[in-house]
């Protein structure tokens, strides 16, 4: 991985949300403008950042492309989320035996 990168390495990028993703995506792309403009005006020191924040970009988009397509793995939500699923399926079951003891007294 390149000097000055973010640590925004594949692998750190695979356990990022895609909300997180987008921030992180126009974090970049304002880093880059702000890099791009001390160059114009001679105040740039080291330009090899700006290479750095165009790879991170380029990663962020490849992450989010092959998230799109299936080939990479979509990171789960919050760990939240999972539990009232849980809660959900524990009254799903709970009403499908309601009925199932009504039509036995019948």
């Amino acid at each position: 991985m390149t000097i000055g990168s973010k640590n925004l390495g594949i692998e750190a990028l695979d356990s990022i949300e895609d909300s997180v993703l987008i921030e992180e995506l126009k974090k970049s792309k304002e880093e880059l403008f702000n890099l791009r403009f001390q160059s114009a005006t001679g105040q740039l020191e080291s330009h090899g950042r700006i290479k750095a924040v165009k790879r991170d970009i380029a990663r962020i988009h490849t992450v989010m492309r092959e998230r799109e397509l299936g080939i990479r793995a979509v990171v789960a939500a919050v760990a939240a989320k999972p539990a009232k699923a849980t809660k959900a399926k524990a009254t799903e079951e709970t009403e499908s035996a309601a009925p199932a003891e009504k039509t036995e007294e019948a």
